[in-house]
């Protein structure tokens, strides 16, 4: 059984970069790997150190932002999962990080106690977003147009309809489990035939067709 879940950072400020790293390994369950300040030492050295999750800043200063080192990393260590951890609120800025393979995105002003939630729940194969940056894709969803395989929310029980709409609200499991009163693993399987029955495979493919777009 794996011990605790490693973690990269990438950002040029080093007093966040420091905060950061002194909050996961304070924590039982995680482990800091190592922290970058570049976007050229993020796509050296993160392939040799291989770790479960990397919080990315955005804007890195250099010729290469944060969405570039994504888009450059994934497909070399697909098994690593990105969360954008930034200011930016911009709709464009969410998007480009997720469409580049970033599947978290949350904010620095999160909580400690929230940015380790979030980073246990992209490990366990989540797709953890604050909820001012999940609001924003739901708007953006409800301005596209419809998508064939809407149908498929019929084949949803009222329970998984339900979990579906709190996952719609950025929620994170450990939120929606108190939130029911269920158990934390039984949220994760219900999550799971969500995604199956969907055809989907994360959270903003989810979202978008429970709006029907």
């Amino acid at each position: 059984m794996k011990s605790s879940i490693s973690v990269c950072i990438v950002d040029d400020n080093r007093e966040l970069r420091n905060a950061l790293q002194e909050i996961i390994e304070m924590s039982e369950g995680y482990k800091c790997l190592g922290t970058l300040a570049t976007a050229e030492d993020a796509i050296r050295q993160i392939p040799l150190l291989k770790p479960d999750v990397v919080l990315m800043d955005i804007n890195l200063g250099g010729t290469e932002s944060g969405i570039d080192c994504v888009r450059a990393l994934k497909p070399r260590i697909p098994s690593t999962n990105f969360m954008m951890c930034t200011v930016y609120e911009e709709d464009e800025k969410i998007f480009e990080a997720l469409s580049a393979g970033a599947s978290g995105y949350i904010l620095k002003k999160t909580t400690p106690s929230k940015m380790l939630d979030a980073i246990r729940e992209l490990y366990e194969g989540g797709a953890p977003m604050s909820s001012q940056i999940a609001r924003k894709v739901v708007a953006a969803f409800l301005n596209k147009p419809a998508t064939v395989g809407s149908n498929d929310l019929n084949n949803l029980t009222n329970r998984e309809r339900e979990i579906l709409e709190l996952l719609s609200r950025g929620m994170m499991y450990k939120e929606i489990a108190l939130a029911l009163n269920l158990a934390n693993d039984t949220i994760r399987k219900h999550v799971y035939h969500v995604y199956e029955k969907l055809h989907v495979t994360n959270r903003v493919e989810a979202v978008n067709k429970f709006f029907g777009r």
